[in-house]
């Protein structure tokens, strides 16, 4: 092989291991990306069940007439000593108002447990008009030995769904919470 075409075929070898290193690291970086991404998604959209946020002063207000029943559902991972309950198991509630729930949670150990919840909506295709103002989901809640914690959830259902016709037929929606472990010493096992 001559000089030239030795040094053309180096050229293209370097070339094809750039993109490669380059596509190696763009597909590196969407594997980082993809979490935040997808949540991002899931709240604008309410893909999944995933509910919006608001603040109090985005309450639209009671629409006349309008009523839809939440059921409360309440669990607990096997590995978490809890009982875990809503206070009330449905509410029916005016669509456009801000409504209150509270859920109990008891430690059962005789020791200390952290615990925090994750939720979801169903039927998945009315999560983006179900609206939390204030929720105790994803935070580290700490119960001492035998203690209990009363927790609420402020929320309202979005006026929106009237007009969706995939959502506006739905006479129930369940807001589902589970309770699990955080690791830490204490519930390390």
């Amino acid at each position: 092989m001559n000089t030239a075409a030795a040094q053309t075929l180096a050229g293209r070898n370097r070339r094809v291991r750039n993109l490669m290193l380059l596509l190696v690291a763009a597909m590196v970086g969407l594997g980082f990306a993809s979490v935040p991404l997808y949540r991002i998604f899931c709240e604008y959209t309410g893909f999944d069940g995933t509910t919006q946020r608001a603040t109090l002063a985005q309450a639209p207000g009671a629409v006349v007439g309008k009523i839809i029943s939440v059921r409360f559902d309440a669990n607990v991972s096997s590995r978490l000593p809890w009982t875990f309950t809503p206070e009330q198991q449905t509410a029916r509630v005016a669509i456009g108002a801000r409504e209150l729930a509270f859920f109990n949670a008891t430690n059962a150990a005789d020791h200390p447990v952290t615990g925090s919840a994750s939720f979801n909506v169903t039927p998945s295709q009315v999560g983006k008009y179900f609206t939390k103002i204030q929720c105790f989901c994803f935070t580290n809640q700490a119960l001492e030995a035998g203690a209990t914690m009363r927790m609420p959830v402020t929320y309202y259902v979005d006026p929106k769904i009237l007009d969706d016709p995939d959502a506006r037929d739905v006479s129930e929606i369940t807001l589902s919470y589970t309770f699990y472990p955080v690791d830490s010493p204490e519930t390390a096992g």
